[in-house]
């Protein structure tokens, strides 16, 4: 199917510019001249899509290296890359969702439909073989008693072959054959968009239920200020003004922990449907832990990247769409069928089975079209419309795959950036909150100092957590990009990411 798909060699340890060389560059040779087609006449089917000079990923433009000569590794297994965020639960989701998932179950019947197509391809270019039998009562012309009724039996074998002398039933063939690969290319793809939507449904979800904890803290601190404040109203040391400000907060507080509770609720719903069972029924263990976050190891893209499973079937859906202009070219052909048949034949059943009965026949058609009001044609022109979609359709895929692994990669070296502010952040606004506190109680600061040094935590909180969902949701669109993950490779903290 593929000649070519290249990859970037790169240095294990290397700096974090090398490793986006590493990931970025070999998508250019695998996923753009991955498309050379095995036919000397077919168009590229990268359809004049460039091979970029430098990467940009978000920051400094990044130079080109060398390439290397891969061998084609779409057929390879994606690995069972959830295990790297090292949690149990999301492992038995993904497999859950892989029996029982709907889109997984009708990829896969669209797949056994296209081998069926197939075999039935196959079947077209071998011999043909029938049994027939029959008794036919006539009268007339056609009989050898005149106008009196005669009853002729007949019973016999009859054998077909169509000979391929230009090669119509064999690019045919070919076609369906092709048909069949981008179908199991595009079950790996549904099977990855499966995965990789369950394991960022439920990294949202434990980030939303994170969240949740953090307000009801929140909520709880409100409460307990409100009494305290209460409490300073009855013995005349602060004004109404205070009560209500504080009231303020505790009832915007508890609206957000409804707010988090729906969209709780909407997530749970949703990894149910992903997993192929009733939403009534559904229900999600605890978590065990703050997931990890895997590190793309450096060189794996080089690998993976030749296994992406969106461009494969868009590459294949061209190989099979130019072999059908190819047959469409070939109607214009001669056909040469050759027909034999052998049996008995007696105008008396009893007889019908005796030697003197046996009749055979042998014969050779040669059929060639001369006139049919342009049907050919059309078909011609449809095929070839047909070809360019299909060339139109991979150069998205192309696109969109330059797209994707510069997206995510761009997002991760953000977002690692980000996290860290937000982690100096988040301590500076729990060392206001305390001061405000201690001062507030002695007297020295308002209310409203204190209020609003818990309303800054808070809101640094949620960023802080927010923004390490950002990080789960990036890596694992990171991994949907390379085509699946890179094997066994051990799962570490995301601070050794993006250095």
């Amino acid at each position: 199917m593929t000649d070519l798909l290249l990859k970037k060699n790169s240095t294990e340890g290397a700096a974090f510019g090398v490793r986006k060389r590493s990931l970025l560059a070999p998508l250019a040779a695998a996923l753009v001249l991955a498309g050379c087609m095995t036919q000397p006449v077919a168009p590229a089917p990268h359809a004049g899509v460039p091979v970029p000079a430098s990467f940009t990923a978000g920051g400094d433009a990044l130079p080109t290296a060398p390439w290397t000569v891969a061998a084609p590794a779409e057929v390879q297994p994606r690995g069972e890359w959830w295990l790297g965020f090292q949690d149990p639960v999301l492992a038995d989701l993904v497999q859950r969702a892989g029996q029982a998932n709907t889109s997984i179950q009708q990829a896969a019947a669209r797949l056994a439909e296209a081998r069926t197509l197939l075999r039935s391809a196959d079947a077209a270019r071998s011999v043909q073989v029938g049994a027939s039998a029959g008794v036919t009562r006539q009268a007339g012309a056609a009989t050898t008693g005149g106008a009196a009724p005669a009853t002729l039996g007949t019973a016999g074998l009859n054998a077909s072959y169509e000979l391929d002398l230009f090669g119509r039933l064999s690019q045919t063939s070919d076609a369906a054959r092709l048909d069949a690969d981008a179908r199991e290319a595009l079950l790996q793809s549904t099977r990855l968009m499966v995965q990789a939507d369950v394991a960022q449904t439920y990294l949202q979800l434990r980030a939303v239920q994170a969240e949740q904890v953090l307000v009801q803290e929140s909520l709880a601190a409100y409460q307990d200020t409100l009494r305290l404040t209460q409490r300073r109203l009855q013995a005349g040391d602060v004004a109404e003004l205070d009560v209500a400000r504080v009231q303020t907060e505790v009832a915007a507080t508890e609206s957000d922990a409804l707010a988090l509770q729906r969209q709780q609720a909407l997530l749970t719903n949703a990894l149910a449907v992903l997993a192929g069972e009733v939403v009534s029924g559904f229900v999600l263990p605890p978590a065990t832990g703050d997931a990890a976050l895997p590190v793309i190891p450096p060189g794996v893209p080089g690998t993976v990247l030749a296994r992406r499973p969106d461009v494969s079937a868009a590459q294949t859906a061209v190989l099979a769409a130019q072999a059908r202009v190819g047959v469409a070219q070939k109607a214009w052909f001669p056909a040469v069928t050759l027909t034999g048949n052998a049996g008995h034949a007696s105008p008396e059943l009893g007889d019908l089975f005796k030697w003197s009965a046996r009749a055979w026949g042998v014969s050779a058609l040669l059929s060639l079209p001369i006139f049919d009001g342009g049907q050919r044609d059309a078909q011609i022109e449809g095929a070839k419309a047909r070809l360019e979609a299909a060339l139109a359709d991979h150069r998205g895929q192309v696109l969109n795959a330059f797209r994707d692994v510069e997206d995510q990669l761009t997002s991760l070296r953000l977002l690692s950036g980000q996290a860290e502010a937000q982690g100096r952040a988040v301590t500076a606004a729990r060392r206001a909150t305390q001061l405000s506190d201690v001062r507030y109680r002695n007297g020295l600061v308002s209310q409203l100092e204190l209020l609003d040094a818990r309303r800054s935590e808070l809101r640094n909180r949620r960023q802080e957590l927010q923004v390490r969902t950002a990080q789960y949701v990036a890596t694992v669109g990171l991994i949907r990009a390379l085509g699946g993950g890179w094997g066994d490779q051990p799962a570490v903290k995301m601070a050794a990411v993006l250095q």
